[in-house]
């Protein structure tokens, strides 16, 4: 599979760009010095800089926050996967403020906008303590040894959140099925149901 990443940049030199590669695809080229693209990064491999031509733009290496598969086409109708796509070269004027952190909110199309959020379950709160108590108690139940489950639910008594016991179930009242079959049926019944008809 290829490595790919995708590049976002702003309007204008999206358009340099397209005029770049519609000129080089047509084999004239105006100004060679304007045909260079040129992008590196600093030491940290999340900022750089993006080259046009003489014109410099600050760049920024985000992670996307879903996996995107990108595909080719020879004959425009079998697709071949070709990678997976989880990285994002945002390219921003001088004056835009840098993203906040390696990872971008935000997927590619507008129904993912602010994906990270609205997608995902959120990572639950759990102390270390609680995490340390539930994996002795599984090795616990892996070597066999039972396991005091009234301690666990109520912290073992070490100040820990407790929870309210269970309340007790309560009872049916006496309540007669009906019977299954005729005979039964007929047992129950009185004298006084047979005088009647």
């Amino acid at each position: 599979m290829d490595e790919q990443f995708i590049l976002r940049v702003p309007p204008s030199v999206a358009e340099r760009i397209e005029r770049l590669m519609s000129e080089s695809a047509a084999g004239s080229s105006s100004n060679p010095d304007d045909a260079s693209l040129d992008l590196s990064f600093s030491e940290d491999g999340r900022s750089g800089t993006f080259m046009i031509g003489n014109q410099r733009f600050p760049a920024s290496l985000l992670d996307l926050p879903t996996v995107v598969e990108s595909y080719k086409t020879y004959d425009d109708s079998f697709l071949v996967k070709t990678a997976d796509v989880g990285q994002m070269v945002m390219v921003r004027e001088e004056d835009d403020p840098a993203p906040e952190g390696v990872e971008y909110k935000h997927g590619l199309t507008p129904p993912m906008r602010d994906a990270r959020r609205r997608r995902f379950r959120r990572e639950p709160d759990l102390s270390a303590e609680l995490v340390h108590r539930v994996e002795k108690d599984l090795m616990s139940i892996m070597q066999g040894v039972p396991v005091n489950q009234n301690a666990s639910a109520t912290g073992r008594g070490e100040g820990g959140d407790r929870k309210k016991a269970a309340p007790a179930p309560v009872p049916k009242p006496d309540v007669q099925e009906p019977a299954a079959n005729r005979e039964e049926a007929d047992a129950d019944r009185s004298d006084s149901d047979e005088s009647d008809s």
